[in-house]
């Protein structure tokens, strides 16, 4: 019997988590489907921006991710810390970015006064958005959501489009990082649909290759071994993992 999310994920032990979303229909998620000769090669795209978009809005780093032809792969970072120190403003603007949020805070938003009722109870709801913005069930629903509805009108179909739940595996430590983050980035080579990671497109290994700004990556960065003032980012040096 499946275990309920909550209990797979445990901050105390890691905050490195491996997710898998397959496709449940026979139409390709991306790629070429060989009885019709339709392409769906630009959901790639959809699925590479949707990654990097959500990872500036949750408090969710992305380490790795690659999109295949029926399933995409992606290696999260829950970044508690940040999320701790968000104020209630930055929260709320959050929280914005993916949903209408509530009654209050669109009033909070606007800058319209609010009793001091009402702000305790806006203080109530914003904590429970904290929770959900580093909440990786959270994350891979949104995202789901999102690629389901713009698969389905370009089907011109509805219906389930994923399969019922997503994998998530616990990384305990660097080494279990390391190497989940290699199958991922080498998942194309494995599956022959690219020859070096250079060129694998859709992969984080190749934005991390030709993209050297840390800043525009979008991906939590390699900062190097494990040191007193080290800042936030992957224990290891960008050249020793390519």
């Amino acid at each position: 019997m499946p275990k309920p999310r909550y209990s797979q994920v445990s901050l105390a032990s890691t905050p490195y988590y491996h997710c898998v979303s397959r496709c449940v229909r026979r139409a390709f998620l991306c790629g070429t489907d060989t009885l019709t000769g339709q392409s769906f090669e630009h959901r790639r795209q959809w699925i590479e921006d949707k990654i990097l978009v959500l990872a500036r809005i949750f408090a969710l780093d992305v380490c790795a991710y690659a999109v295949m032809s029926n399933h995409y792969h992606v290696v999260l970072h829950v970044n508690q810390q940040a999320a701790c120190s968000w104020s209630m403003d930055e929260i709320i603007q959050q929280w914005h970015q993916l949903f209408s949020g509530h009654a209050l805070s669109q009033r909070y938003a606007r800058g319209e006064q609010m009793t001091s009722a009402e702000l305790a109870t806006l203080q109530q709801i914003t904590s429970t958005w904290r929770e959900r913005l580093m909440d990786i069930s959270w994350f891979m629903r949104v995202l789901n959501e999102s690629i389901a509805r713009q698969a389905n009108a370009e089907d011109d179909c509805t219906g389930r489009f994923w399969e019922g739940r997503f994998k998530s595996q616990a990384l305990l430590d660097e080494v279990a990082l390391l190497a989940c983050m290699t199958y991922v980035d080498l998942n194309p080579i494995r599956a022959g649909i690219a020859h070096t990671p250079e060129a694998s497109d859709h992969t984080s290994i190749q934005r991390r290759i030709h993209v050297t700004n840390p800043s525009v990556t979008g991906l939590f960065p390699v900062v190097g071994h494990l040191r007193q003032d080290m800042p936030p980012g992957l224990p290891l040096h960008q050249y020793e993992y390519l």
